[in-house]
């Protein structure tokens, strides 16, 4: 990398090729796994733990709370773990009561098993803080600062640049995409909605988005969309609707605007914290109407929230303070100077674990 230091990430073959050896100078382990809802995350960090137990790296990173029965693994031959928590995944609605009841097992194993745990947000610190008497080094996500529109790329979505409204999330009912389509569809404008995203287990909650969108032809869906589309589509928004419910700081809210969208975000404790005086915060399906509403009217609050987000990211949530944090971090576990393997911006869609070692 170019802190000179060799970086491994593990991915999942079913986001990424096994062919695929390398991105930008990391390098990818893609392992299988059990395409499950509920064994996919737990199965893959096995088997990467077990992988990573022969390459005895200086230490590792593991995200989210599910993983911590496995940084024992690590730990055994003399890796140092650090776990980053991810947010309240037991609030998902996706889970039944026995993938909740493990989440919160797992969230209590997450402050005894790993060297140290990491969390994303002052809500989430605050949280472990407060419930299990767990101190947490607090590293939030970074984001990129560019706004550099390619309005060719994003007409194979049939939408024209600054004439259209973006929603990013995984499609599942806690995301609130619902409600995003509840309320676009009381806005009275030609702009489209384009929601990008999908989710491999919510094939029911996804037919009842599209039947909401059914008779409003302003109303498109994506799928999933990564790289230089996903750059284009962010860079040639009107403005962003962001409306999770679970979790810490969430990557796509802060890419939105790093990018330089005016966000609208769901006024979740999360959320205010990464958005501050930045974003326009609504409460429910009502007031998102009557906010949108009130920005595609006005071009000049548009602009001001634009200039708002990209100052905020720069000053809060730039990647090259993150990998600051996570050097200082990890220098500490290994009583060495050493740079961190977080966030690397590899081609997949949900990672659970990287390693680094010195060159």
């Amino acid at each position: 990398m170019a802190r000179g230091h060799e970086v491994t990430v593990y991915c999942r073959s079913h986001y990424v090729s096994p062919r695929q050896l390398e991105f930008h100078g990391v390098r990818l382990k893609v392992l299988p796994t059990i395409h499950h809802k509920y064994f996919d995350t737990v199965v893959h960090t096995f088997l990467s733990a077990l992988h990573s137990m022969k390459e005895f790296y200086d230490v590792a990173l593991v995200c989210n709370a599910a993983n911590a029965p496995f940084a024992p693994m690590l730990r055994i031959v003399g890796t140092p773990v650090a776990l980053n928590v991810d947010g309240l995944e037991h609030k998902r609605k996706k889970w039944n009561w026995l993938g909740r009841k493990y989440y919160v097992l797992t969230e209590r194993l997450a402050t005894m098993l790993p060297n140290r745990i990491v969390s994303d947000a002052r809500v989430i610190q605050d949280y472990y803080r407060a419930k299990y008497d767990a101190p947490s080094t607090m590293i939030a996500y970074g984001a990129e600062v560019e706004r550099r529109p390619n309005p060719a790329i994003i007409r194979k979505w049939r939408v024209e640049p600054q004439r259209y409204v973006l929603y990013v999330s995984r499609l599942e009912p806690e995301n609130n995409a619902h409600l995003v389509i509840e309320a676009f569809k009381k806005v009275r404008t030609a702009y489209k909605l384009l929601i990008v995203g999908d989710a491999p287990y919510a094939h029911e909650y996804i037919s009842d988005l599209r039947a909401r969108a059914r008779r409003d032809r302003r109303i498109i869906f994506s799928g999933f969309v990564f790289g230089q589309d996903y750059r284009a589509l962010q860079q040639n928004a009107y403005c962003y609707i962001h409306a999770t419910e679970v979790g810490g700081t969430h990557p796509a809210l802060l890419e939105a605007m790093g990018y330089g969208n005016c966000v609208l975000t769901l006024a979740t404790p999360e959320n205010l914290e990464a958005v501050g005086e930045a974003g326009i915060p609504y409460r429910d399906e009502t007031e998102l109407s009557e906010q949108l509403q009130r920005v595609l009217r006005d071009g000049s609050l548009v602009h001001s929230y634009r200039q708002r987000a990209q100052a905020r990211v720069k000053e809060l949530y730039d990647w090259e303070g993150v990998v600051d944090r996570y050097e200082e971090l990890f220098a500490e576990l290994t009583g060495r100077e050493i740079a961190p393997a977080v966030e690397i911006p590899a081609p997949v869609t949900d990672r659970d674990a990287a390693a680094v070692r010195r060159k």
